[in-house]
């Protein structure tokens, strides 16, 4: 940092961008030190001042100000912009519109940020989408404090692979035993699954975005993704073909 309320060469990558009055923008940019920092992008609509807030293109970014909203100063690559289409694009965006949601502005997470950036690299790379964004997934809630419980047992107990669990968020899993009412049935192959990012079974898979996915949607109050509900249109259009692997 230079002098009160300026950052330079900060690490980034663009969130989310809109526009603002008539040349400008207001960009959500994430960043290590910093957490989610708002910034007004002044006339970065005008085609002689473009400065380079892609989505999915790694930046060093400077600003100053403080408050909810700062002035950025300057923006440049600091690598080359991630390239991906189709399903592997919409999950990028899912990727975006999860830590715009769950994480606070001026709220720094390091780790989440280390994960972020890894995750779309891998999706861009061709990596395995679903087991990619299901770790995305377990990392970010852990980084949260969401931590889900996944090698022990509300007993204590350690998760046996040859059983099946009863998980409720609130608690963590229970040995199945009878009628669960509102807990997820899961079993113990797929919690130490998740929990050593082995998850390369489509069984494991698909429990695990089943508990995964209800853990997120706790944590984001009932408020729906807007690329899930995108996506879950999409799958209806194709009568249940899959554009993302959630």
């Amino acid at each position: 940092m230079s002098g009160a309320g300026r950052v330079n060469l900060e690490p980034a990558w663009v969130l989310h961008r809109r526009p603002y009055r008539d040349t400008s923008e207001i960009v959500d940019l994430f960043t290590p030190n910093h957490g989610r920092v708002g910034a007004v992008a002044r006339g970065s609509r005008r085609a002689r001042r473009r400065t380079p807030l892609e989505l999915f293109q790694p930046l060093h970014v400077s600003w100053a100000g403080k408050g909810e909203l700062v002035t950025l100063a300057g923006a440049e690559p600091r690598g080359r912009g991630l390239e991906a289409t189709g399903r592997r694009l919409l999950s990028m965006f899912y990727v975006n519109e999860l830590v715009l949601r769950l994480t606070l502005r001026q709220d720094p997470h390091p780790d989440i940020f280390a994960t972020y950036e890894s995750t779309v690299y891998r999706l861009a790379q061709d990596a395995g989408e679903a087991k990619t964004l299901r770790l995305f997934e377990r990392d970010l809630l852990d980084s949260l404090g969401y931590g889900l419980l996944l090698d022990r047992d509300v007993e204590g107990a350690e998760v046996r692979a040859d059983c099946a669990y009863q998980y409720r968020l609130e608690e963590g899993p229970r040995r199945a035993e009878g009628n669960a009412g509102s807990a997820l049935r899961i079993s113990g192959r797929a919690l130490r699954a998740i929990h050593t990012g082995c998850l390369d079974d489509a069984t494991e898979l698909r429990e695990a975005r089943l508990l995964l996915t209800a853990a997120l949607d706790h944590y984001l109050g009932g408020r729906p993704l807007k690329t899930r509900q995108f996506l879950n249109a999409l799958r209806s259009r194709a009568s249940g073909s899959s554009l993302l692997a959630k």
